[in-house]
């Protein structure tokens, strides 16, 4: 809460799971601050992996190159990220909403349907 007050959360982005393998298996949430506002909206992005991958490894980790889409959604600070577009990898939830949630930023992209997981995590 205090950090969400105090400062904008701008952007959370969610790489896939494996993004960080071999050191965890656990999924990794990114989340980018700027100090000095509150937050007024918190963006969501979920990258892809490319095609052809199912998981990432030690062997074949996340490369530079994917974040080209990323980077081009992205925008620029200086005007709030006015460029940004909900798609179906991003998407926006309002503070008010997060504070309804009791601030718990694990918000499910809403633009995928119910999402039924046969991971054994």
């Amino acid at each position: 809460e205090k950090l969400l007050t105090e400062c904008t959360l701008h952007t959370t982005a969610r790489p896939p799971k494996g993004v960080c393998n071999p050191y965890t298996g656990i999924k990794t949430n990114l989340l980018f601050f700027t100090k000095g506002t509150p937050t007024k909206d918190v963006w969501f992005y979920e990258p892809q992996y490319p095609a052809g991958y199912k998981s990432y490894s030690k062997t074949r980790p996340m490369r530079i190159e994917e974040f080209a889409v990323e980077e081009a959604w992205w925008g620029r600070e200086a005007d709030g990220f006015a460029a940004r577009v909900e798609n179906e990898f991003a998407w926006k939830v309002s503070l008010d909403e997060l504070k309804a949630r009791n601030w718990n930023l694990d918000c499910k992209n809403p633009h995928v349907g119910e999402q039924i997981s046969h991971d054994p995590d």
